[in-house]
């Protein structure tokens, strides 16, 4: 079964959003972020990654653009990309090309990475798909 593992928060104050969700929720910083793509901080609670993203550009932001904020895009840890894959394709749930390969994923080879590949949900909600799952999901310490 699929788990919700990844919300992702879009600002224009990364630093006020995150401190805002570790003072009232408590939530741990486990990493900080500083790209072209994006800056901001990833969150957690042990169990959930939480990401305060400040996009740095529109082709990674999708097509609400960078300056956009609030819910994002929601991630499932799955047991195989294979299947959810198919699953998705059978659901006529589209892979966001564009976003893909701005974030140069979905392209096939090793996936390593936080996010595997985005697809589009049923409302044109974001939908992040990983096996290898994202910092912080595993227990903080």
């Amino acid at each position: 079964m699929a788990q919700i593992k990844h919300i992702a928060i879009a600002t224009n104050d990364a630093e006020k959003t995150a401190k805002f969700y570790a003072e009232v929720f408590g939530l741990r910083e486990v990493a900080k972020l500083d790209s072209d793509n994006a800056k901001g901080y990833m969150l957690s609670d042990g169990n959930v990654n939480m990401a305060i993203l400040d996009f740095q550009n529109d082709a990674v932001a999708g097509e609400r653009g960078r300056d956009w904020e609030g819910i994002h895009h929601i991630g499932f840890e799955v047991e195989s990309l294979e299947d959810i894959e198919a699953r998705l394709a059978a659901a006529n749930s589209q892979p966001m090309d564009e976003v893909n390969n701005a974030l140069h994923v979905g392209m096939g080879g090793p996936r390593t990475q936080n996010v595997e590949t985005k697809y589009e949900g049923p409302n044109g909600e974001m939908i992040d798909v990983s096996q290898t799952g994202w910092v912080g999901t595993r227990g903080l310490d």
